[in-house]
């Protein structure tokens, strides 16, 4: 009985060709499985490939021949700077920072563990604005007290950003 139309054949297979569709049926399959190897082959060797580019792009400025890599100029440009809020705390304004503007420098507040590399980088990530140059000093917190308790404020630290003549950074608009 046939089920959704299909025909049975009513001629008898003989085991001769049972034998022949069933060696075909395994020729196919063996073909698709090698097939399949092959791609998986090639994508595995795709994705070290990329691994192999994407470390080399991470690597791009630090001793690695720039000569072998290229990195393009837009990708560089619009790269951001994960940590750069972590690294400024904030902009310092004081009577002596408002000062140091007229000769092209800006002071920020920076956490204690962060270095002159990320400081420049952070700059650059949040003003678009690559600095020349970049000093940083370590401010002793000052001694309180109240009433009878004295204490201590928490040390910190300074950045003194310098800028390209003409270039500037807006920290005074909202203030």
């Amino acid at each position: 009985m046939a089920l959704f139309g299909a025909k049975q054949s009513t001629a008898k297979k003989t085991s001769k060709d049972d034998s022949k569709e069933t060696k075909l049926k395994d020729d196919k399959v063996d073909k698709k499985k090698t097939a399949l190897k092959k791609e998986t082959v090639v994508k595995e060797d795709e994705k070290t490939d990329k691994a192999e580019t994407s470390m080399k792009d991470l690597y791009a400025g630090e001793g690695v021949d720039k000569k072998t890599t290229k990195v393009s100029k837009k990708t560089a440009s619009n790269s951001r700077f994960d940590g750069a809020f972590r690294v400024l705390v904030k902009p310092l304004v004081t009577e002596k920072a408002t000062e140091l503007t007229s000769a092209n420098k800006y002071v920020f507040v920076i956490t204690k563990a962060s270095n002159k590399i990320e400081v420049a980088k952070a700059v650059y990530a949040i003003y678009g604005v690559r600095p020349v140059d970049v000093n940083i000093i370590s401010m002793q917190g000052k001694r309180v007290s109240r009433g009878r308790i004295t204490g201590k404020r928490k040390d910190w630290k300074k950045a003194i950003v310098t800028l390209k003549k003409g270039e500037s950074i807006k920290i005074y608009e909202g203030v």
